[in-house]
């Protein structure tokens, strides 16, 4: 089983490659996947599946079952170990796509707090292309990770790209601002999320590993991260 995963991973990691995506996170950016998720499968570390394979195939131009299955059989029985390029179509009547060409904005600090929180003052450092999952999301927008808080999930100075109007589950991955005094500036954690209710918000972050407790009324948002990777 073992085995079989690796195998597929490397295949999959080939076929972004050779697709011209250098990195795992541009591949995951241009999926509309979250960046971790798919690292993990080309790491081997989960399996996909057909579904996500079909995915992946599509975006990569090779055949879905060349990535799940690798040594397949052509129609006079030679065995097929390369990737399978789809043929391009000759013209094809698009979709519109909605949002193409929208930017959204990046905040955050270089360095953060003993937490890795940082100041959300609306300072603006910069602006990127909004991945497809937010392109049509009104106030979707980004934030630059400060420090290792919550590394291997994110890496120091990874974006983290955001919906706004997700509703957020336990395990979600969240960035929640907390103001602690009155009329004190915002602070901004890249978290875990735990729970929410009337008494207080719970967050976990990973190094070192601890939960952060905030009272409720110092929340003033908890917004899910939708994916991350390098912009």
């Amino acid at each position: 089983m073992f085995r079989a995963m690796s195998d597929k991973a490397e295949r999959l990691r080939e076929a972004r490659r050779k697709a011209g995506y250098r990195f795992a996170s541009d591949a995951a950016n241009a999926l509309g996947v979250i960046a971790s998720t798919y690292r993990a499968h080309e790491n081997g570390q989960n399996d996909f599946d057909l579904g996500e394979a079909k995915i992946y195939a599509r975006r990569f131009n090779v055949d879905p079952y060349w990535l799940l299955e690798g040594d397949r059989r052509t129609g006079n029985g030679a065995a097929l170990t390369e990737p399978v390029r789809v043929a391009e179509p000759n013209g094809t009547v698009l979709t519109p796509l909605v949002g193409q060409g929208k930017k959204i904005p990046v905040y955050g600090q270089a360095v953060g707090g003993v937490d890795g929180e940082f100041i959300m003052n609306g300072n603006v450092l910069y602006e990127v292309m909004a991945p497809p999952i937010l392109s049509d999301i009104t106030g979707a927008y980004a934030v630059s990770v400060s420090g290792d808080s919550m590394y291997p999930r994110y890496e120091d100075g990874e974006v983290c790209f955001v919906d706004p109007k997700r509703p957020v589950r336990r395990g979600d991955y969240v960035i929640a601002q907390i103001r602690l005094e009155e009329n004190g500036a915002l602070l901004a954690y890249v978290k875990k999320f735990v729970r929410h209710n009337t008494a207080e918000l719970v967050l976990e972050q990973f190094n070192p590993p601890k939960e952060l407790r905030f009272e409720a009324n110092t929340v003033h948002s908890v917004h899910y991260i939708a994916l991350a990777g390098n912009a």
